[in-house]
């Protein structure tokens, strides 16, 4: 109450320093974040629109293409394949009946609700498109502030969505894929979760999961989550009518993973539909096979680095990854928000390829960056921002702008 008493003199007669510091106090937070939020779109758009301008003409656009227009190259076409047709009712195939990519691959939420948006507004797909991607990000940066406030104190959780807002991947927020629509669902998911809101949770897992793949995951984080609070019973209450909806929420989330893989198959006939579109994707790194549980990066090891040396770079990285989840700056970040990055990390482990848009497929861990937020000196965040600026002219390069010849799609 004694801040909001202060006079516009009374400020003057304190030091510069001083009263900046007062008035930053007495910002409300959602403004500091939306400030965040807005200096790192105008870094994140000023490196785009620098590759746009040296984009020679590509498969998606012409020489030096406008800014909505370089926000349409990838799997962009296929998010407007979806929105403009929907999806095939039979999955095509190549010269020996095996499928190839098609639309099955890319979740409707996102396009369907770009494609309402263009028939309210009656504008075309390009900048309804990037208009959502750049709402759905400010969103997200604003669900995280709360997120992270529920274990970091209001210092650090700022810096933790500057470090989600700079990061090297965050130019894919503002670009026409579903990352940061997926991102505000599952940082608002887990928030209700940490919050133990889970009647509410429901619908935001239902479109959760026809968004980004997730269900399947989410539905792991939340068994582990129902084994710790049973185990914890004796000294945190939990009583039948949780455990009853606990175990619900669970196996509605475990169903939600599977809609998609099971609609598939409906529309087109084959109960494989799904896998078999995704799969089509590593085929040319491993050509056309079934998908076996937890080989996937064992095969990718023997792709990129044939003989023993890549098999054990990849229990390397997964020992590490078990291991950083265990240091004290992630420890502190609370059992919710490490049951969920592990769970997450188990189910890339089961189902994903690696290749360079794996690094994409990380962003869903983004909750780690609330470890990397902790330390306060101005030295190292000042640092770490710099980093990750420069991680994403980085990521750019290798992974968005196209040279005539890449083999790094985002």
């Amino acid at each position: 109450m004694a801040n909001d008493q202060l006079t516009r003199p009374s400020l003057r007669k304190l030091g510069f320093r001083r009263a900046s510091y007062i008035r930053y106090r007495m910002t409300p937070w959602w403004l500091r974040v939306v400030a965040i939020w807005l200096v790192s779109r105008v870094v994140t758009t000023s490196i785009l629109l620098w590759f746009a301008d040296r984009q020679p003409e590509n498969p998606w656009t012409g020489a030096k293409p406008d800014y909505f227009q370089f926000a349409q190259l990838w799997d962009s076409t296929w998010y407007h394949i979806v929105a403009a047709v929907g999806y095939p009712a039979q999955l095509p195939t190549n010269d020996l009946g095996q499928v190839t990519e098609n639309s099955w691959a890319f979740m409707p939420g996102y396009p369907l609700l770009v494609r309402t948006l263009m028939i309210v507004t009656g504008l075309p797909w390009s900048p309804v498109s990037v208009i959502v991607s750049f709402g759905f990000s400010l969103a997200a940066a604003l669900m995280c502030y709360r997120m992270f406030r529920l274990v970091l104190e209001a210092s650090s959780s700022l810096f933790a969505v500057a470090l989600v807002c700079f990061a090297p991947l965050s130019p894919i927020l503002q670009v026409s894929y579903a990352e940061s629509m997926y991102l505000f669902l599952l940082a608002l998911a887990l928030y209700l979760l940490m919050r133990r809101k889970y009647l509410v949770l429901i619908p935001v897992i239902a479109v959760m999961a026809l968004t980004r793949p997730s269900g399947l995951a989410f539905a792991l984080a939340l068994g582990i989550h129902f084994i710790l609070r049973f185990v914890r019973r004796r000294t945190e209450p939990f009583p039948l009518w949780e455990k009853i909806l606990v175990a619900g929420v669970t196996v509605f989330s475990g169903l939600m993973g599977l809609a998609w893989p099971f609609l598939a198959w409906v529309y087109t006939g084959s109960i494989s539909a799904y896998t078999d579109t995704e799969l089509a994707w590593r085929a040319p790194y491993l050509g056309h096979r079934e998908l076996v549980p937890f080989t996937p990066w064992f095969q990718g090891a023997g792709f990129w680095i044939p003989g023993p040396l890549g098999i054990v770079i990849v229990v390397a990285v997964i020992l590490a990854f078990f291991a950083i989840l265990v240091l004290p700056a992630t420890r502190q970040l609370g059992s919710t928000l490490r049951i969920w990055v592990a769970s997450y990390g188990i189910y890339l482990l089961a189902v994903f390829f690696p290749q360079s848009s794996t690094f994409r497929l990380l962003i869903p861990m983004f909750p780690l960056a609330g470890a990397l937020a902790r330390p306060k000196s101005i030295w190292y965040r000042v640092a770490i921002l710099v980093v990750f600026i420069v991680g994403q002219w980085v990521w750019c390069y290798f992974c968005w702008w196209y040279d005539g010849y890449d083999w790094t799609p985002p």
